[in-house]
């Protein structure tokens, strides 16, 4: 659902801080799903991406002066590992590929071959200052995601939304998979809330179809996923974590429902707010969004 406005705007003073972080931010080709918010003076963005020439065009970008960190540290467990470099560099790892199982699509085990592997020491986010008090995690670190989960329990126990690539098959070898990372953050007080853009995969050679070398019949690789905090126990957040899980939800994904039903627990917390009436937030929402107030009300 496109959403015709924007909750930044709307909430107007009331609109908060956002922090953002980016475990893998060069996103080659790709724009970022918190674009929207960094549009706006209310985001800010750490950033880590330790391929020197990537992380040099994001800083030379300058997208957003004075509210984004660029950090070249490889974010994992904080154990010593092995580092593989590919050929392309938004393949490289703390996995090496699963070269035989590559082997069997178009396409793919072209760009995930190793050019060097080094030895590197990782960090926890727990352990880097600069992403204290961050709402809003987006990973994409090619098959080490749970690592980098395992190093941010602090983190996570405050985070609202989490989006991270997961994969479906070991395209990396000893991997941890969808299922992995899915039973980690439900243990963290997440909830799975939406795929993102279709789940991604390749033919088997040598089959190929014409939408062309990335396309697949069914065979599904991996995906984005986005995890969000408990929508059952949305009693139990503070109305500032309220607000800034809603304006997540609305900019970055349209998730209008569940924003509008965060929005609802914010104005039952807040003195002086009906849910019910235009003052409120929940029904200036829907308001903006269907030109009346619904007379069913969310069971909380």
């Amino acid at each position: 659902m496109e959403i015709p406005f924007s909750l930044i705007d709307m909430l107007g003073p009331l609109a908060p801080t956002i922090r953002i972080v980016d475990v893998g931010a060069s996103d080659i080709g790709e724009t970022p799903p918190y674009v929207a918010l960094m549009a706006r003076p209310q985001g800010r963005l750490v950033g880590f991406e330790p391929d020197d020439a990537a992380r040099g065009m994001l800083n030379a970008s300058d997208c957003y002066p004075g509210r984004c960190l660029y950090l070249p540290d490889i974010i994992g467990d904080g154990s010593e590992r092995n580092f593989h470099l590919c050929n392309v560099p938004m393949t490289s790892s703390l996995y090496r590929p699963n070269t035989p199982l590559l082997r069997l699509f178009i396409n793919l085990e072209e760009v995930m071959r190793v050019e060097s592997t080094r030895r590197v020491k990782t960090r926890r986010l727990d352990d880097v200052p600069q992403v204290d008090g961050l709402d809003f995690l987006k990973i994409d670190v090619q098959g080490a995601e749970l690592d980098v989960f395992k190093g941010a329990p602090r983190l996570l126990s405050r985070a609202l939304v989490v989006h991270t690539e997961v994969e479906f098959v070991p395209m990396y070898e000893g991997q941890p998979l969808f299922s992995d990372v899915d039973q980690f953050l439900r243990s963290q007080g997440f909830l799975l809330h939406s795929f993102l853009g279709g789940m991604s995969g390749r033919t088997f050679r040598p089959m190929a179809v014409v939408e062309g070398p990335t396309s697949t019949l069914r065979q599904h690789l991996w995906a984005d996923v986005v995890y969000v905090r408990d929508f059952g126990q949305l009693a139990g957040l503070s109305p500032g974590d309220l607000l800034k899980l809603a304006v997540i939800l609305h900019e970055c994904y349209g998730s209008c429902d569940l924003a509008a039903l965060v929005l609802y627990h914010y104005d039952l917390q807040t003195p002086g707010r009906d849910p019910s009436r235009p003052d409120g937030l929940w029904g200036e929402y829907f308001q903006r969004l269907c030109g009346e107030i619904p007379t069913d009300r969310p069971l909380v």
